[in-house]
């Protein structure tokens, strides 16, 4: 009944910027963790940037300070805004969220806690 659905992807050229939305439905969790994951060609899939109830974000070095996590309470959406994109931010973006009732810290890697998932929108940066 929960559903995610991504949206906003493309393709830029490096130093470009780019605003993923993720809109969710039937999620009613009051304590609950929020996140992006993306899948490079050929990689394993890999935590991007995540956010708790509280608001509190977290990001991998390699998206800190380029990339901004956030969430419309109002309009049930997930963003990620992508500034400065390189090369490497190539995959398949995925949102995603747990099933709620967590202690606020969100974990970055794709575990069991995070039980549903977005179909994803293919983000491509050429140089």
């Amino acid at each position: 009944q929960v559903q995610l659905v991504e949206s906003g992807g493309g393709s830029v050229q490096a130093g470009g910027s780019l605003r993923l939305s993720c809109a969710i439905s039937g999620y009613t969790y009051s304590r609950y963790c929020l996140g992006w994951f993306r899948r490079a060609p050929g990689k394993e899939p890999d935590g991007v940037a995540v956010i708790n109830d509280y608001g509190r974000t977290r990001y991998i070095g390699s998206v800190e300070g380029r990339f901004t996590i956030s969430k419309d309470q109002v309009k049930n959406t997930l963003y990620l805004e992508m500034n400065v994109l390189k090369p490497e931010d190539t995959g398949i973006y995925y949102c995603a969220a747990d099933s709620g009732g967590g202690d606020g810290y969100c974990f970055l890697h794709v575990n069991d806690k995070y039980d549903y998932w977005g179909q994803g929108t293919q983000v491509t940066v050429s140089s």
